[in-house]
């Protein structure tokens, strides 16, 4: 007698067989189907095989289903054991099969008898073995209580309309409305991909798990599949929790003929086990429609990751070489350099570039592809100065916490081709009072989240919303996305030209005391300022004082003492601050610069 167990992977196939399998030893254990010796259940419906046209659909026999469901209730999860009476030399194996570890158990051949969903063979039975001799008293039994089978009418009603296919499959998950849908896996193709039967209704779908993949099976060109590593396991994984279980299904969408969903069973959620178990990983183009919370995939993921489970055996965080202070810390913002990088000034005194993860600028659409395109101020990108606006309004002088998801190498021009190589990038997620600025930035349109590959895991902690910042933002028309004109900024650059400068000049002076921001600081005394009232960009003088010259502006390009101090000094206090000036503007006759006095936020300076 030999005792295993329906519940590790097994399925019950129809009335009268059944797939068996022993427990896990060091991969998925071998199936072995039995066949109920001396009975007969109705066969279950057949689909007609593809690419033979000359084949057609079987449906069920009458109460072929009932007898299925009976044995599937009965016996699916549970531990059996069976007697092999017979074994063809095709190698099928006939027996009886009992629940539970002996043959003191239920049989289960008598139990569908009884219950008038299977029939006895009676062709060559001996009278002298009890155990067919009460098979066919059962039977007799069953007949007369007209149960099942015996039943008046024939059965027609026990033969399901089964349904192989949907003719418009989104339509179909749309008018569910995400609502649960009790289901039965009948297939499991890989770990995350099923094939189930929807109830009441007899829909036969393939469903993939919405947020998830699992590696899966490879078919070669001779037909035969080619698993990838940990396919098997993580197929048998599925298989010992779902396969013929009682399940609820929500389906989620349906985006090229694909249906995705997630599966509910009374003992968790098969997506979240499989992440968690290092069986699967997540897929951001379906993850956005998960609908239990992305942030509970990114966790199980996560917990995969750190323990160097299965398919992460070989992993490395992106910061597994950063210590934890340099991974997170607390800094001044000083300087914004465009919509998605700042300078920042550390406890240490050091000053340090900060990417923000996984967000891409606004830029003019080919740019990249133009190999000689010249330099472009923000005011001529549409919505750069929207954005640069937003991060020095938010952020300059501010402290704020970083979390350092990433270092980006640096490229060469050989690496990339026609795309401008660049240095190594600090790659963070930055907020401040609670607020992620990148998620801002998206939300509000001034910036778009990258796509990476599915085995890229260089990106933001925070990425599912930053993706769903974005689809906010698109179904708003926010910033980037708006069909509106796109904003113009007409900005007059007269610093450096004397001809601009001498036109402008009694603008300015009528103007009084004007509102600008500070640019550029250039030396200690050498500053660029954008006025926005009067549209323009000026360079100026500080007048009164001189700074020493950094190298850009002496021959031989050797800096006079203390240049770079006094520049620094200048740029803590003022860049990129907004500064209310009195200006008390001289044309100087050799010059087209501009020595004002200018009261700022930090006091007066002359």
């Amino acid at each position: 007698m030999c005792r295993l167990s329906v519940q590790a992977g097994g399925s019950v196939l129809s009335g009268c067989a059944i797939i068996v399998r022993g427990q896990p030893r060091g991969g998925p254990p071998p199936e072995r189907q039995i066949n109920l010796s001396n009975v007969r259940a109705g066969a279950l419906a057949r689909r007609a095989t593809q690419n033979q046209p000359e084949t057609k659909d079987t449906p069920d026999e009458p109460w072929a289903f009932q007898a299925r469901e009976f044995l599937r209730k009965k016996m699916i999860g549970k531990e059996v054991c069976f007697t092999v009476e017979i074994k063809t030399q095709q190698g099928r194996e006939y027996g009886m099969v009992y629940l539970g570890k002996d043959s003191s158990g239920e049989n289960i051949a008598e139990s569908l008898v009884a219950e008038g969903l299977a029939t006895v063979r009676r062709e060559g039975i001996r009278g002298t073995n009890p155990e067919q001799a009460r098979l066919c008293d059962l039977e007799d039994q069953a007949k007369a209580a007209k149960k099942g089978i015996w039943s008046e009418g024939g059965g027609a009603h026990t033969i399901r309309d089964l349904k192989y296919s949907i003719e418009n499959p989104r339509n179909f998950v749309d008018s569910l409305h995400q609502k649960p849908v009790n289901a039965i896996i009948e297939h499991v193709r890989d770990g995350s991909v099923v094939r189930a039967l929807l109830l009441p209704d007899y829909y036969l779908v393939t469903v993939m798990l919405s947020g998830v993949k699992c590696p899966s099976f490879k078919r070669e060109s001779d037909g035969t599949e080619t698993p990838e590593p940990f396919a098997a396991e993580a197929k048998f994984f599925t298989e010992s929790r779902l396969l013929q279980r009682d399940v609820q299904i929500i389906l989620e969408s349906c985006p090229n003929q694909v249906i995705l969903g997630t599966i509910l069973h009374p003992n968790g959620n098969i997506t979240e086990l499989l992440l968690k178990e290092g069986f699967a990983r997540c897929v951001d183009w379906s993850m956005a429609v998960y609908t239990q919370g992305a942030e509970k995939l990114r966790a199980a993921e996560r917990s995969a990751k750190e323990r160097k489970v299965r398919i992460w055996k070989d992993y490395v965080a992106p910061t597994a070489n950063l210590d934890q202070k340099d991974r997170q810390f607390v800094a001044k913002v000083m300087q914004v350099v465009n919509a998605d990088a700042i300078v920042v000034k550390l406890n240490s005194g050091e000053y340090k570039t900060i990417h923000l993860s996984s967000i891409r600028p606004p830029r003019i659409e080919g740019e990249n592809k133009d190999k000689d395109k010249r330099f472009r101020p923000l005011y001529d990108i549409p919505y750069m100065f929207e954005a640069r606006e937003f991060l020095r309004k938010k952020l300059i002088g501010k402290k704020v916490n970083v979390t350092v998801d990433y270092i980006r190498a640096a490229t060469t021009a050989a690496e990339t081709g026609p795309v401008p190589a660049f240095p190594e990038r600090t790659c963070a997620t930055v907020t401040i009072g609670g607020i992620n600025i990148a998620e801002a930035l998206v939300s509000k349109g001034l910036a778009t989240v990258i796509r990476y590959r599915q085995d890229d895991d260089q990106r933001s902690s925070h990425y599912d919303e930053l993706l769903a910042a974005e689809a906010r933002a698109i179904k708003n028309g926010k910033g980037l996305h708006s069909k509106k004109e796109v904003p113009i900024h007409r900005v007059a650059d007269i610093s450096g030209e004397t001809q601009k400068a001498k036109q402008f000049l009694p603008f300015l002076q009528r103007a009084g005391r004007s509102e600008a921001v500070v640019e550029y600081v250039f030396s200690g005394s050498r500053l660029k300022l954008y006025m926005p009232k009067e549209t323009c960009l000026i360079t100026f003088l500080l007048a009164g004082i001189e700074c020493p010259r950094g190298s850009r502006n002496i021959p031989g390009g050797v800096p006079e003492p203390f240049s770079e101090e006094a520049t620094l000094f200048t740029k803590e206090l003022v860049l990129q601050r907004e500064v209310g000036q009195l200006l008390c503007f001289l044309e100087l006759p050799t010059s087209s610069k501009f020595k004002p006095y200018v009261a700022g936020p930090f006091g007066n300076t002359r």
